[in-house]
């Protein structure tokens, strides 16, 4: 069995899970791009196989400070955050200087019978996470996938975000099926397209429903129709079951 590593193998492989060559199967090939590329956008939408997590690094120029945002590619679906500008825990020196640092170096001589006081170092440091949290916080930001920016909710006139800084942002990106061709042996896409053509087919045949052809033969484009419809759907409800990703709750 051939196994789909391109858009070509894939529409020929669907093709012929509908009957071709021995049917001839009444879709255009632009039509069966188009189901093709539906297939994968819901693919790229709901599954996690589809999306990957990264970090993403960028350097601030005088055209985004001019502008207030950020440009973002316009494969990343999501942004989770945007790591501190500063990296000192509680914003109170760097280093050596830092209360972080300064703290768990006068706790080391704790640690004198390791396994008994990890708890307690591993708490301290939780603490001081907290703190860092509650008195530094966050940079807050905006983020909304089809404007490709992101927009962030700081003293840029005040020079807090100037040209020259670099920004970390936590996110997910789509994973590229031409550079990834694996992805076209996916299961769900395989069934979701094969459902889409045989949809689209099925509306073709429907303006000739009833037709008698040579031999008797009587065109059934409903049934058509109506078979791909219930597939769609079922394949639409496992996806959300069983290859979502699930919500991102914020627990406070």
């Amino acid at each position: 069995m051939a196994i789909p590593n391109s858009r070509t193998d894939l529409r020929e492989h669907c093709l012929r899970r509908l009957g071709k060559p021995v049917l001839q199967i009444n879709v255009d090939s632009d039509q069966v791009e188009d189901c093709i590329d539906d297939a994968i956008q819901v693919f790229q939408e709901f599954h996690s196989d589809a999306t990957k997590r990264v970090f993403l690094k960028h350097e601030v120029t005088d055209s985004d400070v001019t502008n207030k945002y950020i440009p973002v590619s316009s494969d990343v679906i999501f942004l989770k955050r945007i790591l501190p500008f500063d990296t000192s825990s509680l914003g109170i020196g760097s280093g050596m200087f830092s209360a972080k640092y300064q703290i768990h170096l006068n706790d080391i001589a704790n640690l004198s019978n390791f396994s008994a006081n990890i708890s307690y170092y591993n708490q301290i440091g939780q603490f001081l996470e907290t703190l860092d949290m509650v008195l530094t916080g966050v940079p807050q930001i905006t983020f909304q996938r089809y404007e490709n920016r992101i927009y962030i909710h700081g003293e840029w006139w005040d020079q807090e975000i100037k040209a020259g800084d670099y920004l970390i942002a936590e996110g997910y990106q789509i994973v590229d099926p031409d550079s990834n061709t694996s992805i076209y042996n996916n299961i769900f896409l395989k069934d979701m397209t094969t459902s889409l053509i045989k949809q689209r087919w099925g509306q073709n045949l429907s303006k000739y429903e009833g037709m008698t052809l040579p031999g008797g033969v009587t065109l059934n484009a409903s049934r058509l129709i109506d078979e791909s419809r219930e597939e769609i759907t079922e394949l639409r409800e496992r996806m959300r079951l069983e290859y979502e990703v699930p919500p991102d709750f914020f627990l406070g």
